[in-house]
Order: C-alpha cells, then sequence, then structure tokens
C-alpha cells in the first residue's frame, strides 16, 4: 500500500478536532490537462470501495412481480411501483426527498423511459439514475455490490469530491478505499496519471493532507 496515502489518513485522523457527530472522508481530486468541455474526457465512473463506506447505504429499486419480491428479500430498502413514476415526477419536492433520502437507484429496464422522462431533472443532476436491471442481471447480486460503491463524476470540472469512508473506520481501511479511487482513476483518465494535478483526502469540517 502506499506510504503517502497511509501517512495522510493517519494525519487527518489524528490531527484533526474531534466532533460530536461522525465525520465523513472524503478525496479532492484536482485533474489537468484535459478538455471537460469534451464527455469524453470527463470521469463517470463506479467503484467498489474493498472496505465500503462504514455507514448503511440505502437502496431504492423500480420493480414489480417477482423481481420486486427478490429485491425485497436482497434487502433493498425500499420497493418503488411504476405506477409511482409519474406521481413522483409530479411532485417535485416529493421526488427531492426521494432523491436525498436513497444512495443509489435500479430500475428494471422496461421502466428507465419513464423514470428518465419524469425523475430525471432529479436525479439526473445527483448522479443518482438508477443502474439498468437487465433480465441477465441478478438483483441481489446488484444490491449488495451497490452498497459497497461510490460513482465518481467530475462533469466538466476539473475539480471534483468523492466519499471514501468515516472517520472511525481503521486507517488501513480507509488507505485502501482511496487506493481503489486512485487506481480507477489512473486507469480511466485519458493520459492515466498524468492527468492528475493532485488528491487531498479531508474530514468533513477537519483539515486535509496530500495524498497525490
Amino acid at each position: 500500500m502506499n506510504e503517502q496515502t497511509i501517512n495522510a489518513v493517519k494525519t487527518i485522523v489524528d490531527e484533526s478536532p474531534s466532533r460530536n457527530f461522525t465525520e465523513s472522508v472524503d478525496l479532492a481530486i484536482n485533474l489537468k490537462n484535459l478538455d471537460l468541455s469534451q464527455p469524453r474526457f470527463r470521469v463517470d465512473e463506479e467503484v467498489i470501495l474493498p472496505h465500503g463506506l462504514g455507514r448503511p447505504i440505502a437502496v431504492a429499486v423500480f420493480a414489480r412481480g417477482e423481481t420486486a419480491l427478490q429485491a425485497k428479500e436482497a434487502g433493498a430498502d425500499i420497493i418503488i411501483d411504476p405506477d409511482e413514476i409519474e406521481e413522483y415526477g409530479e411532485d417535485k419536492n416529493r421526488a427531492r426527498e426521494l432523491a436525498n433520502r436513497y444512495d443509489f437507484f435500479i430500475a428494471e429496464v422496461a421502466y428507465m423511459p419513464s423514470i428518465g422522462r419524469h425523475l430525471g431533472p432529479i436525479l439526473g443532476p445527483r448522479g443518482k439514475m438508477p443502474e439498468p436491471l437487465t433480465p441477465d442481471k441478478d438483483i441481489a447480486h446488484i444490491i449488495n455490490k451497490t452498497r459497497s460503491s461510490i460513482k465518481l463524476r467530475s462533469k466538466d470540472r476539473m475539480t471534483f469530491h468523492a466519499p471514501v469512508g468515516r472517520r472511525d473506520m481503521p486507517v488501513d481501511d480507509l488507505a485502501e478505499n482511496i487506493e481503489a479511487v486512485v487506481t480507477r482513476l489512473e486507469q480511466v483518465l485519458d493520459k492515466g496519471a498524468h492527468n492528475i494535478k493532485s488528491i487531498y483526502v479531508t474530514t468533513t469540517m477537519g483539515k486535509s493532507a496530500k495524498v497525490r
């Protein structure tokens, strides 16, 4: 494991003041030498963190029938009947509450057009458009995967953030999560590590330390 990453995590954990809540740990990622006005250069990736985020991840599933039953058995936090999609779309406050309450969304592929039409303006900007559930995918596997996944989305910004855990997690676990993100970035950026200007790790209200 990268020693600089471990030292950076130790710094923010040991030197940031104690809070009366559990702070999240995030990365501030700064890119360089990329024209992000061109979508092909933007980062839009899902990364599975080896040790998860250290907190419960709420998953919502748009499904009915047998798929809905399987999703419930697999531990989905809410099953949304597709008939409710338009209702959510007509009530923006209710739609925003849904988007804010749940971390990940999954939908049977047949309902994706309706979700895009009615809920796209709410879910899209938050990076929460549902993962399409095609017939060849196992809903239980997807739910388990999403509970330890994050999305890296730069949009058109050279600086963006990504959560990698919570301050009360072991240092080594946080460091391994960070390395998973850095590795994926280097794989998907046009010129790999040469497109990374710097990466800092920080707690919600504490200090930051340089990872790269």
